[in-house]
Parts: structure tokens; sequence; C-alpha cells
């Protein structure tokens, strides 16, 4: 029989094992993720440049790259700008240069420019690419080389609208220089990402995870859907022929309380213009759909509502219908109102309960959360991030598909319970 001391170096030499695999192994990158409650907008903290400049950043899943404002208070010993010809400066970028001075990140010559949106801006402004220091503070992480635009605001309106403490903006867009996939890259990571977007702060915080969904999330039942690429750029800038970067799915049909609702089958399709289809966006805080989709949606669930008792009010803009809020019973996943079911394709539906699919606009109204894009929207359905909101949604972007949780409220979690 062995001796204890046998079993006891056997059990060390198995634990140094594991250890080894798991320190090979390449772990994803978190970033906290908050919840501005003025624009209901979200964002995520980094550090840049050195020395470290702190930065809020809005998660844009529409954005090709970072980009933030590098003011006349900003410098970086760190940073070097990507020149014209390097093999980093995108296809059709500008070659920029700087006469001003003194040369610094924003502010040289040779230089490869970027393209800069603010979507609550209503302008593209310019900037130039450069590298720089990356820090992760949730992940004790310190990345050399990160590529990102940058520009100075100088009296212009490039940070209107965003948060009061908001520097840029941070895309997780289908392009090579979104930080998921320069991090994939650079860290040999699986090319796909998770977001879990808080409800409020006051909930703690959510999380992006970089490298794929936590392992927490193995205790979870994910719904998977087809990515689908819109065959005609949806950017405020493309080259001709250039597919859609932003994030596309196959919605079949809308039903309240299981009952489809009756509209034009084509709207949900992508027609030879790029028109029609459902996105995701974290830009838009809430829903919105084509006008003939909106207004049979509403009367639907207002119907439905009706039958559960639930008192009609004055609609406050920009919805379509709202409820006192008295009348509204309380479930695990919000309030007691009709659910609303996307049928995607692959046979799954993603169920959007009270939680996600309400607004409190005052305390004594509640609204449907969902708003009319127009009957020119060029996208039928954008699926906003108040719907998003206590949902683990990971895009994996080499199998191409979607998974998603439906409400953690279900599990009797948020997403701030959702770490490693």
């Amino acid at each position: 029989m062995a001796s204890p001391i046998v079993h006891f170096s056997l059990l060390i030499l198995s634990l140094l094992f594991v250890s080894c695999i798991s320190e090979g192994k390449p772990r994803p990158f978190i970033l906290p993720i908050a919840k501005d409650s003025k624009t209901n907008l979200f964002y995520t903290s980094l550090g840049l440049g050195t020395p470290r400049h702190h930065m809020d950043l809005v998660i844009d899943l529409g954005g090709p790259f970072l980009w933030y404002d590098c003011d006349k208070t900003y410098n970086s010993s760190s940073y070097h700008p990507v020149h014209c010809e390097s093999k980093s400066c995108p296809g059709g970028a500008p070659c920029t240069g700087c006469t001003s001075g003194p040369f610094k990140p924003g502010c040289s010559n040779d230089t490869c420019g970027a393209f800069i949106l603010n979507p609550y801006a209503d302008a593209i402004f310019t900037g130039d690419f450069g590298e720089d220091v990356l820090f992760l503070s949730q992940s004790h992480t310190v990345l050399p080389g990160l590529i990102s635009g940058c520009t100075s605001t100088e009296g212009s309106s490039l940070l209107n609208n965003l948060p009061q403490t908001g520097k840029g903006i941070l895309g997780l867009a289908r392009t090579q220089l979104a930080l998921p996939t320069q991090l994939s890259l650079s860290r040999k990571l699986p090319r796909k990402f998770a977001i879990c977007l808080p409800s409020s702060n006051k909930h703690g915080l959510g999380n992006l995870f970089i490298g794929g969904a936590p392992q927490d999330a193995s205790k979870l039942t994910l719904f998977t859907t087809p990515l689908v690429v819109n065959p005609f750029s949806t950017a405020p800038i493309f080259s001709e022929g250039e597919p859609s970067y932003e994030y596309f799915i196959v919605v079949k049909s809308v039903k309240v309380d299981g009952g489809a609702i009756n509209f034009k089958p084509s709207l949900l399709s992508i027609d030879n213009k790029g028109h029609g289809g459902t996105k995701i966006s974290t830009i838009n805080p809430f829903t919105a759909v084509h006008s003939a989709i909106f207004k049979p949606l509403v009367r639907e669930f207002s119907k439905k509502a009706v039958d559960r008792k639930m008192r009609k009010v004055t609609p406050v803009a920009p919805f379509g219908a709202c409820f006192d809020f008295s009348s509204i019973g309380r479930t695990v996943t919000g309030l007691d109102v009709p659910t609303i079911e996307l049928e995607l394709e692959g046979g799954v539906t993603w169920k959007v309960y009270g939680g996600n699919s309400m607004v409190l606009v005052n305390k004594k109204v509640a609204c449907l959360g969902f708003v009319d894009g127009g009957k020119d929207a060029e996208t039928s359905v954008v699926i906003g991030g108040h719907v998003l909101e206590d949902n683990l949604v990971e895009f994996d972007l080499v199998s191409s598909k979607l998974s998603f949780s439906s409400s953690l409220l279900l599990h009797n979690a948020r997403c701030s319970h959702i770490r490693t």
C-alpha cells in the first residue's frame, strides 16, 4: 500500500498539472458595464496611455472601432501614430497631417486618418488612428499596441448627448479594429464576446466578456440563432459593395401572449437594397420598429393588457401605450404584463417579459418600451438596450451565431451575479 506521503505527492503533482493547463489556456477579458440614468446608455471604464488616462466609453455594438477625445489636456508617451502605408491602416482611410503642433496624439504627420462617428451628434468627425497601451483594471491586464481613433473636440459637438463622464465610444462591430477582434487575435482567444447589461447601477454592474461567455453561463440554458450579414452597409460612410458590420438576426414573427400580430412578413426580410430585417443595438435605448409593425403591436398589447385589468392612460412620448402603474401586478420577471415573443430563425423564441418590455416613466405611469421607427425605417426592427438588460447575450463571430439566456430574473439572478 502506498504511503500517505506518496498519496500527498501525487495530489500535489495533479494540482500542479491542472494549474499549468489552466494557466496555459487564455482567459477572457472582463470589462465592467454601467448604465447612465440620464441617457439610458451603457458604458465601460478602461485606461489608455502613459500616464494612464481614465476613460468612460459608451458601448456601441455597431461601432467599428474604439475612439476617444484626445483634447489639449490629453498626452501619452506610449502613443504611436499609425502611418498611412501601415498594414494597420484600413483601406480607404485618408492620410492626414498636422501643422499646428506640438506633435501629440491627434496631431502628427503622415498619419492614417479616422472617420469618427458619435451617433447622437449628427455629424462625422476627422481624427487619427494610433497605437497605445490599454489597461483593463478588472482583468488586471496591460496590453500594448491597441489601435484606436482619437480626435479633439475643441468646441465641436463630438461628445454631444453622451453621458456626462463619457469620453468616446467603444465599438464592438464585426470589424478588424473592433476591440473584441484585436484582443482575440493578440491573445489567441476565441473570436466571440458576450454582454450582460445592467437594468440599473443599484442592482450592480454588468459585464463585457471578450473571448466568450463566462463559466457561470454553463449553468444557464442558452438559446441560439444565426447571425446574418446584411449585404448592404448600414454605416454613414462606406465603400460601394461593402456589407454591414452590424449584428443582424432573422425574426420570423412577432407575438403577444402567443398570438401573432398581423403585418407584411416581407418587412422582416432584408431586401435587395439592404432595407428591412432585424438588428441588435446598444445605442438605441428602446426597441424601434417600423410603423407597420408598431401600430398592430401597440393595438394587440393594449387589448391583452386591458384583459388583465390594466388601466390605459394618455401615452407619454415617445411611447404609444401607457398604463396606470397601480393597476399592474408583479412577477419574478418584473411587471405582470403580456409577453412579447420574437420567433427567431432556428426555431427558438426570445420572450420579452415585463422587466424588459415596460418602462416606468414616473411613479404613476408605466409604458410599453417600444417606439415607432417610422414608415421609412431602414431597419424594420432594432432591438434596443432595454430588451437586452439582465440577459446574457453572446456573439460568436466564427460560427456566426447569437446565443441568449432570456431574462436572468427567471433564475433569480441579474447580470451582476455573472462574473467569471
